[in-house]
Order: structure tokens, then C-alpha cells, then sequence
């Protein structure tokens, strides 16, 4: 890089109206941070609706805003200047060598590492030069069967059946964790979290089997009891607190009992024991102090879980035990199973009860939980490549694409120089006999019609559809040819986008615009000759009407009096016929009189005066819009900052819109079987009117 006090010597070039930086050489790549922004042609441009990779401009966009920037894309070519040892090698077809990439540095050193094993995995020698689709498939480069950096370790990674085992294990319980690969296997995090839910298991079991009285008061019975316990427990406690209540207040004995309406319900139909109104009843008639009774007088919904309580857990604690149950007694069983209860409900929520006690205690014990420790931590050490893959991906796409941004950015070179299309370019249409080059991507219809106008350009607005495909907008600059056949509603033609994908386009809005000069100096008499045309079909429409009302009101009307000919009325109509055709024929008179005063060479100066005193305002209003045509309003109203006025001039826009031509070589028959025949009137009316002319130049002379 040249030293701070030697300044870069920048060559511009013209074209579209305006100066532009060339960039030609690595030198003005590593000087185009010293380059004015004034003098950049875009200031930033969106990273949709290009024609561009979307991963290129996603690397660009750092902040993420849908924009890039000036400063970002200045902070791409100086990354770039400084990741390669010549920067020349961004003018070069895409591809990377090994060699190519400077590392004096420790970041250098990285990428180049990096760059190496990625050479490596995909089957390349370091003589090879890196290509953006050797780093397109990850599941190569991050392989379950190598450390790729991420800390997630798959079964592939390791060749022992326990640790395999292990890693398989934390899956179907956990869920495990995604693998760069694509796969999924564990990481620290929730290896931790499985060794701790296991520990948890084992040290509740432990507890579990602890032989304390205690803790199984009915020894191995003791959990079939405490679940016939735990599913009358609500149902024994409400009794023995409405006995409670009925001997706090005696008059709500009456109230705490069910009243007599509730078995009219039942009254009339079958009664099984699984009824909800019978099981709703209290277990027994509530008196003040009353046991529960074990046998008769128990609600018969109750009765079989009540047996079953009085067999597994009753008589075993409490010895013999008559037929009922006091609430001493109920307190004293609710002491006994306490422990185990207890014990229950601390057993640990966790998702790996599934897999055993055995299974739990045996990882806890053996040596695959620091297996795979090990493991992770090695697939951890390997985040250096991991990251730098990234920078070897980014240093892949912009050495192949940035030189080609530059030149839609920094300068619009693609589109006034090159023989590719510019970026923004969506593609051709071919309407009306004509093929449209300047063609952008609409995404907001509104916001573009505002702005666009502004471009001086004759503008037509197409939908486009494809079988298949969401229907896109394009906008498509008319920049020669005539245009006086295109119309909105029903006018189709042909998209192709830059894939090569045809779309059926039709004409939903047009922006009209002068397209030529030669358009502008026959405007005048189209507009003249379409007037005359209507007004004709006005007229003639008239008279087929009153000529149909006429009819119509004689045939409905009775027959009137026959009326005779009125001589003084036909003469006046010949006398107005007669003036009208006298001064018609004296303004004609007056006009050959005066061509006939001329000199004969002067006459076609004459004519040729009157045209161009017709045409001239068409034409100098068409010269002034074509003056004006611009690029820039076309890409704001896309989101663009055009840094300049980027014109479209005659010769330029003739070359932007190709007109239907012969192929060099083709001969052509000029003989029309269906040729309409030609008829000689207009031309003997013409020289009719000339003579009419002469005889009255004559006369009135």
C-alpha cells in the first residue's frame, strides 16, 4: 500500500451524464476508503429484489438493517485487502488458492488453517484453489465423525459401545442437543443435567429402601396399602369432619345429611354402585361423634375400597379391630404411613425413571460419563475452525462477488459499460414487437408509481405469472420505437427472468412519456387525424340514431298530411352551401396564390416551414423530457440512494429497447395475396382539390 503522503491518481470515466471512478486496479481497492462519497454513485441499496447471491449481501449487511451501506461495503474491501496478499486476485474468476491468503498475523494464520482442513474435506490438494461450493455442504465440513467445534458430541464421534450407549440414552430422554452436522447428540450442559437427575434417582431409591419401620410399616405391602389409603383418604376425612361440626352445633346434623328429595332421584331407576349422585353421599349417616362404620350402615358406593382399607392397612397396624373406625384410630394409620409418603412425594420429576435403577446406578459407576467429558471438551477445542469456517466462507463469496457490486455501487459500470446487466436488472420483456432491457422488480406498487414518473421515461407496469411461482411486479423502461398501440387492459407480452424463466406479463398501468423525437414531430397530426377520425364516428353515430328515432316515430305516428315542397328553404341550403364552398375555395385561392408567387425551389422550404411550425412544440417538449431521462428515480422508489443524476440519453436508450428487425440475410416476398386493393381516391381528390385551387386562383386573380 502506498505511504499516507503519496496520493492515489483515481481514473474516472464518462458515461450516462455524469463522472465515475474505474476501478481497474488493487490499488484503487486499497485507496477507496481516501474516495469521496460525493463521488460514489450509490450511497446504499437494498439487499432484495437483485439480482445478487443474498448470502454475499447478508455477509455485507452487518447490522442487519436490509441495507448496505457505504461504510460496510468499505469495510468489506478492507478486509479483504488485508485477508489476501494481493487484491488484484478480486478482479480474477472466482477461486481462492491456499497461497493466496496472507498470514502474517494470527487471525491470518487461523483462516488459513481453517481454509486448509476445509481443502482437506473436500477432497482437494493444497494446490487447488478454494471454491464457494466446496463450503456450500456443512454436513461435510462438520462431520459427526470429527470434532467440528460446537461441543455437541454424536455417537459417530466415538468408537466405545458405552459411551455410544450413554450419548444414545441422554437422547431419549433429554432430547439431546443439534449437531453442526445436522444430527443430534449431547454437550456438557445437559450431560451435566443427566448426571444430576441420575444421581437424584439413585439417592431417592436409596432412601427407598432404607429397612426402617418407619419408612415400611407394612413391610413389602406397604405401598399397595398407602395407595388404597391415598384413594379414600378425602372421602374418610370429610365424614369425620361433619361428625366434627355436628357435635360443634347440633342443629346442623339435620343439614350435613343428605336430604330426602336427593334419593327421589334415584328413586325410579336402577342404581349401580358407580353412580356420581351415590358416590357424592357421605360414607355414612353423620352423627355427633360417631365412628365409621365398616360394614352395614356404609355407603354402598364406598364399601369395596372400605374392605380393602380394613384388610391391607387397618388390621395390620392396628391389630384386631372391630367393625368400626373411630377418628383416633384414622389418625393414628395417617401417622403410621406418613414416612412413606413422605418418601413419595420427594421422588424427583425426571424424564429418566424410563431407563431403570440399575441402568442409573451403572452410568454413575462407570467410566463413560468421563468419556464423554472428554469427549466434549476436545470437540470444544475445536471452535477455532468453527468460527474461522465463517471468515473462509465470507473471503469465498467476496472475492467472487464484491468486484461485481463495486461496479453497480461505487460506479453503475455493469450498466453503461458492460455487456452483463446490471444488478438491478430483473431481466427482458418482449412486448409489442419490442425487447425491454431496463426491467426492475416492483415490491411496493404505490411507493414506485409515486416516485417513478420523476425518471422521464416511458414507463409500463406488468404483472407476471408463472405456474408454480408467487406473481411478481416489473416495471420495464419503453425507450424507442412507437408506443401508440399499447394500452392497459388486455395487452400482454412475454417476461424473461435472468434464470431464463419465461413469465406471461400483462400491462397493468402505463406511465406515458415521449419516446423519440420522430414520435414527437408526428404527434401532432396522430392527434389531429385521431380527432377528425372521432368526430367522424360521433357524426355518423349521430345520424344512425336520429335516423332509427325518425323511423320509428313515422311508423308509431299516423299518416300526416303530405307537405309540399318548400322552393324557398332548398334555395336557402344551396346559398349557405354556396358560401361555405366560396370561402373555402377563397382561402384556398389565397394559399396557391401565394406558393404560386414563389419560386418553384422555394415552395418545399415553404411546406417543410409549416410542419416543423406544427411539430416544433411536440418536438421541443419531447427534447426537454428526453433531456431529463433518469435512472436514479427508477431505483429510489426501490429503496435505492442514487448519489447522481444517472441519465439515459438517446443513443443509450436505443440501445436499452431492441426493435423487431429482419435477421442480416433473410429475403423477404413483397407479393400479399390478402393486400387490401388500392383504390385511386384519395389521390384524385387530391388533385382535384389542387385544380378546384388553380381555377379559383384564376378566377379571383
Amino acid at each position: 500500500m502506498a505511504s499516507n503522503n503519496t496520493q492515489h491518481k483515481w481514473r474516472f470515466f464518462r458515461s450516462g451524464g455524469f463522472d465515475q471512478v474505474a476501478l481497474e486496479t488493487a490499488a484503487d481497492l486499497q485507496h477507496l476508503d481516501e474516495l469521496d462519497p460525493k463521488l460514489w454513485t450509490v450511497l446504499n441499496c437494498p439487499t432484495s429484489g437483485l439480482e445478487f447471491d443474498s448470502r454475499t449481501l447478508a455477509m455485507l449487511d452487518t447490522d442487519g438493517d436490509g441495507q448496505v451501506r457505504v461504510p460496510e461495503i468499505q469495510s468489506a474491501v478492507r478486509w479483504c485487502c488485508q485477508r489476501l496478499k494481493d487484491a488484484d486476485l478480486l478482479f480474477k474468476s472466482p477461486g481462492v488458492p491456499l497461497s493466496a491468503i496472507n498470514d502474517s498475523d494470527a487471525e491470518g494464520v487461523a483462516l488459513k488453517t481453517a481454509a486448509q482442513r476445509v481443502l482437506q474435506y473436500a477432497g482437494k490438494t493444497e494446490s487447488d484453489a478454494l471454491q464457494v461450493s466446496d463450503i456450500l455442504d456443512k454436513a461435510r465440513l462438520f462431520s459427526p465423525q470429527h470434532f467440528n467445534g460446537d461441543g455437541v458430541v454424536m455417537p459417530e464421534l466415538t468408537a466405545s459401545p458405552g459411551v455410544k450407549q450413554l450419548i444414545a440414552d441422554i437422547v431419549a430422554t433429554l432430547g439431546g442437543v443439534a449437531d453442526r452436522s445436522g444430527g443430534v447428540g449431547a454437550d456438557a450442559s445437559m450431560l451435566a443435567s443427566f448426571t444430576t437427575q441420575a444421581q437424584a434417582i439413585v439417592d431417592w431409591h436409596a432412601a427407598g429402601s432404607a429397612e426402617s419401620e418407619d419408612l415400611h410399616p407394612l413391610g413389602d405391602n406397604t405401598a399397595a396399602a398407602v395407595a388404597i389409603f391415598d384413594s379414600v383418604q378425602a372421602k374418610v376425612d370429610d365424614y369425620f369432619v361433619r361428625c366434627q361440626l355436628a357435635a360443634f352445633d347440633p342443629r346442623s346434623a339435620a343439614a350435613l345429611n343428605p336430604d330426602a328429595s336427593v334419593y327421589a332421584v334415584l328413586a325410579n331407576r336402577t342404581i349401580a354402585n358407580v353412580d356420581n349422585e351415590l358416590t357424592a353421599l357421605p360414607l355414612a349417616e353423620v352423627e355427633a361423634g360417631r365412628a365409621l362404620p365398616l360394614g352395614p350402615g356404609l355407603n354402598p358406593a364406598w364399601a369395596g375400597k372400605i374392605a380393602q382399607l380394613f384388610a391391607l392397612v387397618i388390621n395390620p397396624l392396628l391389630g384386631s379391630a372391630d367393625n368400626s373406625l373411630t377418628l383416633a384410630q384414622w389418625t393414628t394409620v395417617s401417622g403410621k404411613l406418613a414416612a412413606w409418603r413422605a418418601w413419595q412425594a420427594a421422588k424427583p420429576e425426571s424424564s429418566l425413571h424410563s431407563l431403570g435403577i440399575e441402568r442409573l446406578t451403572a452410568i454413575l459407576q462407570g467410566a463413560e460419563v468421563t468419556e464423554l467429558t472428554a469427549l466434549i471438551s476436545q470437540d470444544a477445542d475445536e471452535k477455532t475452525f468453527a468460527d474461522n469456517v465463517d471468515a473462509v466462507e465470507k473471503l469465498l463469496y467476496l472475492q467472487r462477488d464484491l468486484l461485481t457490486l463495486l461496479r453497480n455501487f461505487v460506479s453503475l459500470s455493469d450498466f453503461y459499460q458492460s455487456k452483463t446487466k446490471a444488478v438491478f436488472q430483473a431481466g427482458t420483456l418482449y412486448l409489442d414487437q419490442r425487447s425491454c432491457e431496463l426491467v426492475l422488480y416492483v415490491n411496493d406498487l404505490a411507493r414506485h408509481a409515486t416516485m417513478a414518473p420523476f425518471s422521464g421515461c416511458y414507463l409500463v407496469y406488468c404483472t407476471c405469472v408463472r405456474k408454480g411461482e408467487a406473481p411478481i411486479n416489473i416495471v420495464a423502461a419503453l425507450t424507442g420505437g412507437d408506443v401508440d398501440e399499447l394500452m392497459v387492459a388486455g395487452r400482454n407480452g412475454m417476461f424473461y427472468d435472468r434464470q431464463g424463466r419465461d413469465w406471461k406479463a400483462s400491462v397493468t398501468k402505463v406511465v406515458a412519456q415521449p419516446v423519440s423525437i420522430r414520435q414527437a414531430f408526428w404527434s401532432p397530426y396522430k392527434r389531429v387525424a385521431a380527432f377528425i377520425e372521432t368526430q367522424i364516428q360521433k357524426f355518423a353515430a349521430s345520424r344512425d340514431k336520429d335516423i332509427e328515432a325518425k323511423t320509428t316515430s313515422t311508423v308509431a305516428a299516423a299518416p300526416a298530411a303530405t307537405t309540399g315542397f318548400d322552393i324557398a328553404k332548398f334555395a336557402g341550403i344551396f346559398a349557405a352551401i354556396g358560401l361555405a364552398m366560396g370561402a373555402l375555395g377563397t382561402a384556398l385561392a389565397a394559399i396557391v396564390a401565394g406558393l404560386f408567387s414563389l419560386q418553384l425551389w422555394q415552395i418545399p422550404l415553404v411546406l417543410l416551414g409549416v410542419m416543423l411550425l406544427i411539430s416544433c412544440p411536440s418536438m421541443l417538449m419531447a427534447y426537454m423530457t428526453l433531456r431529463r431521462r433518469n435512472l436514479g428515480p427508477l431505483l429510489d422508489a426501490n429503496g435505492w440512494a442514487i448519489n447522481t443524476r444517472a441519465r439515459i440519453n438517446v443513443p443509450f436508450g436505443a440501445a436499452l429497447t431492441g426493435l423487431a428487425q429482419l435477421p442480416k440475410g433473410a429475403t423477404r416476398s413483397s407479393s400479399d395475396p390478402y393486400a387490401e386493393q388500392k383504390r385511386p381516391w384519395g389521390l384524385a381528390l387530391l388533385l382535384g382539390l389542387l385544380a378546384a385551387a388553380v381555377v379559383c386562383y384564376w378566377f379571383y386573380r
